[in-house]
């Protein structure tokens, strides 16, 4: 356009805030909820080779497997009520069951979940009480009660570790919602990896058997949700860049690297518990990885303002004449 002969032009818009203000909020979780959500997946793991080793009759495995459930969701209890910064808080969740809240679903499966683990694994100590009295009869009732207890937590398991994932997608966080059909394995393969991996350091080494098969399903499992995740062309961008690609990279490698070591370890406990370290870190780093993806793409708005021109353009695109 021309105006008195002085040629005008508009710039491309860059939409960098709205009046001021970002266009989309990013995430107010401290790194207090990363190690949430990895804390959390480690105690369904645990709860689900617990109650594999319940019924396989692997008694070392087993209490490995309970007392990792056990430590687990202690631990991410903790992180989770510190985030809040408010004990009362995660009670306040309690007033209500809201089955279209994955926040409201996650409380309800972390206060169902919390004393069937903490049980089994109490149960562990039943051999080390006296045989007599009082104590005799709680020694001869820990070990079926704590069965029933164990076989309760491997239940609610899988939603332990998967709904954190769901939890994530339902924001408006860009990496994050549009992963929403990939996050649930990423997440619950990457439980798997690193309840293995414990397992590999502390079970006894005749009874590790079935963690070196796990290791590959959960390998398998992670990787094919990982691999999609990344491939969400510009959103899937902060998987692959930066901090958090080096992070989620970092977790590829390591779950390779543990993988394979979990395959030759059969005779060699140094193998056994390198691979069972890879593991549990590539667990870890996995997690942040996710945890900073979400971060960056809700700080750069392209990952919130390109997409929504791009459904824009395709809308009006397929309604033209």
């Amino acid at each position: 356009m021309t105006r008195g002969g002085e040629q005008l032009t508009v710039p491309a818009a860059d939409f960098a805030s709205y009046y001021g203000r970002p266009i989309l909020k990013p995430p107010v979780w401290k790194r207090d909820i990363a190690g949430y959500l990895f804390t959390g997946g480690l105690a369904a793991g645990g709860a689900l080779i617990g109650a594999g080793a319940q019924l396989t009759g692997r008694p070392g495995l087993r209490q490995v497997g309970r007392w990792t459930a056990l430590g687990g969701v202690t631990v991410s209890a903790y992180l989770l009520v510190h985030d809040l910064g408010r004990p009362d808080r995660f009670h306040h969740m309690l007033r209500i069951a809201k089955l279209t809240s994955p926040m409201s679903v996650g409380t309800w499966i972390l206060t169902a979940f919390g004393p069937a683990a903490g049980v089994a694994a109490v149960a562990e100590l039943a051999p080390r009480l006296p045989e007599h009295g009082v104590l005799g009869l709680a020694r001869r009732l820990a070990p079926p009660v704590g069965d029933i207890a164990g076989l309760a937590a491997a239940a609610a398991a899988p939603a332990l570790a998967t709904y954190t994932g769901v939890l994530l997608a339902d924001t408006a966080v860009p990496a994050w919602h549009e992963a929403y059909p990939y996050l649930p394995f990423v997440f619950g393969g990457s439980a798997l990896a690193a309840a293995t991996g414990v397992g590999l350091i502390a079970a006894p080494a005749a009874q590790a058997a079935p963690l070196r098969r796990l290791a590959v399903v959960a390998a398998t499992i992670k990787y094919l949700g990982g691999r999609r995740m990344e491939r969400l062309g510009l959103i899937g961008e902060p998987y692959r860049q930066g901090r958090s690609g080096r992070l989620v990279r970092a977790g590829d490698v390591l779950l390779g690297v543990g993988t394979v070591a979990a395959l030759f370890s059969r005779r060699s406990r140094i193998l056994s518990a390198i691979s069972g370290a890879a593991l549990v870190a590539s667990s870890v780093a996995t997690r942040f990885g996710v945890f900073e993806a979400g971060g960056v793409s809700a700080r750069d708005p392209k990952y919130t303002v390109v997409p929504q021109r791009e459904r824009l353009d395709e809308s009006r695109s397929t309604t033209r004449p």
